[in-house]
């Protein structure tokens, strides 16, 4: 039986449960997103010949589309999954200008702090497109941003913090969040902390360089590949050793950019989380083959804030945005990931155990493609943060990991009654849930050792106070050439102990 959304702490919250996005969007967290908003445009046709002047195709545009982009795209992404949103950031009097306020407005979103320029240019992006292919994109933006409405800007940045459980710089670098800015939300951040009435915001930067932002402080910074190689100086790997070798430097990024801890997006191979106490975390994306699919990391970081300012730990914010990703990777144009979208996307990991003959079936096909296979075991009847620092692990020692569970009768022979807290079918969807987690089987025999013959992974992983030694299915995996590796044990973590803090009344939300 899964527990009730209502009776959930959401600082305890480490599964993405389909009920989630309805419970984080009924905090309705008041969130302010400062910075570069633009309008996106959508433009496509058919190309039926080359024209004459040069050797370049025709488009006849047949459908023309415009979308909030940059900030804009991240404030519509924030209001899709339930916060209360505010904008603050120069836009023209020009037709985009006046459109991108209109959209805006309709998504209920508060525009109070969206100011307008008659010198100002609206940063307009569009992308001509055929047969589902990008073909161009042209780029309008104002050279520079009129001094004035700079200044009014900054002077209005103090009172647009105010009653804001989060602050979201996007800093596309288009010149809106130049100093006079960036120095009054320092003074306005400032003011919170010497003690004036508020308690200082989750503060969020995006931003294309997150070093000038450094002086605020921020708890999070959400730098992409590209812009983390240009911090470093060095030109990163492609693949997955991108992440090891970020990981590597988080020191340096952390120093650079003063943040509490930095995520760095790594497109097709997900995002690492680089924190000060040296503990790290992935996400592994589910990417789409859309070509025309934009914003995905707009998406990204609207979910990871929402979800840390309504409560949620830092690691399931971060698996729980990467499904938000996920979902828009799969939808053309610049889109955003809806409250109801997450849930109906975490809910189709219900009922994805798969039974071990299809599931050799699959796995042999991730070998012809020359992709390591780790296989782990457990009952994962309450996820806890013990349990996914562990699965992240295993995740990293090849390429496709698979979680067998113990079946419920399993889990009664080894716990005993009361045991399994959720039904295997439950389990099965919020471990099947984790970004870090491919593939997921229930098997019934007293150790995992038959299931390892068949499937024959490259490496099994067990997390605990273990050694090989000890392991009953060692032999399996020793029969056919395997490695055995031994996991993380965290000694403060255990389901049972989070069992008995529950039934304790320990941590649980008091209702009237």
């Amino acid at each position: 039986m899964s527990p009730s959304p209502d009776a959930v702490d959401l600082s305890q919250q480490r599964a993405l449960a389909d009920w989630l996005p309805g419970r984080l969007a009924a905090e309705q967290p008041a969130i302010l997103v400062l910075g570069d908003v633009m309008l996106d445009g959508w433009w496509s046709g058919s190309i039926e010949r080359l024209c004459r002047e040069a050797p370049a195709p025709v488009v006849d545009v047949q459908n023309r589309e415009s979308v909030p982009g940059g900030a804009a795209n991240t404030a519509m992404n924030l209001a899709a999954l339930g916060a209360r949103v505010s904008v603050a950031g120069i836009i023209g009097t020009d037709d985009a200008g006046v459109d991108l306020r209109n959209q805006l407005v309709a998504a209920g979103i508060d525009v109070t702090y969206l100011l307008d320029h008659p010198d100002m240019v609206t940063t307009t992006k569009i992308r001509i497109s055929s047969g589902g292919q990008v073909m161009l994109r042209i780029d309008d933006s104002a050279r520079s941003v009129p001094a004035e409405a700079l200044a009014e800007l900054a002077a209005s940045v103090r009172s647009a913090v105010e009653h804001q459980q989060a602050v979201m710089v996007c800093d596309y670098g288009t010149g809106v969040l130049a100093d006079p800015v960036r120095r009054g939300l320092v003074d306005a951040l400032a003011g919170r902390d010497r003690g004036e009435p508020g308690v200082r915001p989750l503060l969020v930067v995006d931003s294309h360089d997150p070093r000038p932002w450094a002086p605020l402080r921020p708890d999070l910074v959400t730098p992409n590949a590209q812009e983390t190689a240009r911090m470093l100086d060095l030109r990163l790997p492609e693949g997955q050793e991108r992440a090891a070798d970020v990981s590597r430097h988080a020191d340096v990024l952390l120093e650079a950019t003063g943040a509490g801890a930095v995520v760095v997006t790594l497109d097709r191979d997900g995002t690492v989380l680089l924190r000060p106490d040296g503990v790290t975390h992935r996400t592994w994306a589910r990417p789409a083959a859309e070509k025309q699919a934009s914003g995905a990391g707009d998406t990204f970081v609207a979910a990871l804030t929402l979800a840390r300012s309504a409560g949620l730990p830092l690691t399931a914010s971060l698996d729980l945005a990467q499904s938000a990703a996920d979902v828009v990777v799969h939808q053309p144009g610049t889109s955003v990931c809806s409250t109801a979208q997450l849930s109906r996307y975490l809910k189709a990991f219900a009922d994805t155990a798969l039974e071990a003959g299809e599931l050799e079936r699959q796995l042999e096909l991730h070998r012809a493609q020359d992709q390591r296979i780790v296989l782990t075991n457990g009952c994962f009847d309450v996820l806890h943060s013990g349990h996914t620092r562990y699965l992240n692990q295993a995740k990293q020692l090849g390429d496709i990991l698979v979680v067998a569970l113990n079946s419920d009768e399993s889990v009664r022979r080894l716990k005993g009654a009361g045991r399994p807290i959720n039904a295997v079918a439950d389990r099965a969807a919020v471990v099947a849930a984790l970004s870090c987690v491919d593939y997921v089987t229930v098997f019934d025999t007293p150790t995992a050792a038959p299931l390892i013959r068949q499937l024959r992974p490259e490496v099994y992983a067990k997390g605990g106070d273990y050694t090989p030694e000890m392991l009953a299915e060692t032999p399996a995996v020793e029969e056919y050439g395997g490695r055995v590796a031994i996991l993380d044990y965290v000694a403060d973590r255990s389901t049972t102990a989070v069992v008995n803090k529950i039934r304790d009344g320990e941590g649980a939300v008091q209702t009237n």
